[in-house]
């Protein structure tokens, strides 16, 4: 007998997604959420007054439909596997199923619709919910992450360019930096999630033809039959224009949308092991975390490799996506069937496991300060010559002979860090015993907080004006938090 522990199970689900997540792309949910649009579609066809064969009794009666409402939730999954065995059609056999328990509805149950009518809308209501979750935690994110921006706005830090060093900034704009990327995100998840269409009611071939026919020519009816569909399953926008199927374009913008996010995360986790390499900023580390199984010293920045690691995959799933609409036939083939029920949900938990070891992360970054401080005054030297110039110069001397001083002295003193001798401190004594230096304050000059710029209004403006508004729109969602399960 196979047992769950004998197949193969899918990481996303038992290791990294949130069960949330993962139960909106069970099964379960989806044959249930088939039902409702069954329900829905009998519901307005009624209400619309769709008449029977005899042209006078109603096709659909309160009985048909308080029978399909008493049996949207008792899905029998080994009942509908059974029909499917016999039928090989996935959606016939759950109409099976549902006119097993609800037999005087059975004769009305898909009236006029086709299978995408039930796995389309299906899919779109799924993604809407889960771009509404996925924009809920990247708030979250966002607020912890800008509350770290905040606490060490003013903390200078080496900044730098081509992954050496350059001018100082601190490590709260450093933050910014990944909080934009996420602020954008969020614009463009939101933007998805909010003029998501439904399908509707559209027919086998999307020209609407079996719905006319239900509505003996009344053309008005079948239009506001897709409407009254539409905001039954909560949705005020409908596509103008289907083959079978909706256009699979929109599921490659879903899926960019969600790459981007991952290319975010990708591009922060990055950021964070190279901190981490440096030991200026940590990840959160519990108490018995083994690092290595092999170097016990070892406190490797696992959260932000495996955020990585999943961002990486995320980012290949809208290539399918995008070979898959472009390579539909007419008004629809079947090829697309099967790599969508992989890449739509896996793109959906992937994001939210991406998300997860944001929230993680952001809600647990530690800032190691004297190393920070230590290799913000190893670098200093260097970047201040410029400023220790200008103090020179409006001192009284000579703008080309103190220039001439600095770069004699910082050639030897690279030259003797470089064989091992010697340390970039030794510009600064160097450069006091000059006689040309002789009036600069060379304490007032050398304070790190001067040579950061605006980075601490700048962290100050961009919460003000990009985050604070975010935090209002998700206020219930603030101050979430995220436990890995490994």
């Amino acid at each position: 007998m196979t047992t769950t522990h004998d197949v193969y199970d899918n990481p996303l689900i038992g290791r990294y997604a949130s069960k949330e997540m993962a139960e909106r792309w069970g099964p379960l949910r989806k044959f249930r959420t088939w039902r409702r649009l069954w329900l829905a579609l009998a519901e307005a066809e009624a209400e619309l007054g769709m008449l029977a064969d005899d042209g006078v009794s109603p096709a659909i009666r309160p009985d048909h439909l308080a029978e399909l409402r008493a049996h949207l939730d008792d899905v029998d999954l080994e009942r509908a596997a059974e029909h499917e065995k016999r039928l090989r059609h996935d959606v016939m056999a759950h109409i099976h199923a549902l006119g097993d328990v609800a037999p005087n509805a059975r004769k009305i149950v898909h009236l006029g619709a086709t299978s995408c009518y039930v796995t389309d809308n299906a899919d779109l209501i799924l993604m809407r919910e889960g771009l509404g979750q996925l924009c809920r935690t990247l708030a979250a994110v966002i607020d912890a992450l800008a509350t770290f921006a905040n606490t060490w706005k003013d903390e200078p830090t080496l900044g730098f360019t081509h992954f050496q060093p350059a001018q100082l900034t601190t490590v709260g704009k450093r933050a910014t930096l990944w909080l934009f990327d996420f602020v954008l995100d969020l614009g463009e998840l939101e933007r998805r999630r909010d003029e998501l269409p439904f399908r509707g009611v559209k027919g086998t071939t999307g020209t609407q033809a079996s719905f006319l026919a239900l509505f003996r020519g009344d053309h008005e009816k079948v239009k506001q039959l897709d409407r009254l569909v539409a905001r039954k399953m909560g949705f005020d926008r409908v596509f103008p224009v289907t083959g079978q199927t909706y256009s699979r374009k929109l599921d490659t913008q879903i899926l960019d949308a969600l790459s981007g996010l991952a290319q975010s995360a990708h591009k922060w986790g990055n950021d964070l092991r190279l901190l981490a390499h440096r030991q200026e900023v940590d990840e959160p580390f519990e108490a018995e975390q083994v690092g290595s199984s092999a170097m016990a010293y070892k406190r490797n920045p696992m959260r932000a490799e495996r955020m990585c690691s999943l961002a990486r995959y995320l980012t290949g799933l809208p290539a399918m996506a995008a070979n898959t609409a472009a390579t539909q036939w007419f008004e629809r083939t079947l090829d697309d069937s099967a790599a969508r029920r992989l890449y739509i949900p896996q793109g959906f938990l992937s994001a939210d496991a991406v998300l997860r070891i944001a929230l993680n992360l952001a809600n647990g970054l530690v800032v190691n300060r004297p190393v920070i401080a230590r290799n913000v005054r190893d670098y200093l030297p260097y970047m201040a010559t410029e400023n220790l110039m200008m103090a020179a110069v409006q001192a009284g001397g000579d703008r080309q002979a103190v220039h001439e001083v600095v770069r004699q002295h910082s050639h030897a003193v690279t030259a003797r860090v470089k064989d091992g001798t010697g340390s970039p401190i030794e510009l600064f004594d160097r450069l006091k015993a000059e006689k040309a230096f002789g009036k600069v304050d060379f304490a007032a000059v050398l304070d790190p907080r001067g040579f950061v710029g605006r980075a601490p209004e700048q962290v100050a403006e961009f919460i003000a004006e990009h985050v604070e508004p975010i935090r209002k729109r998700y206020a219930s969602a603030l101050g979430m938090k995220a436990e890995l399960s490994v």
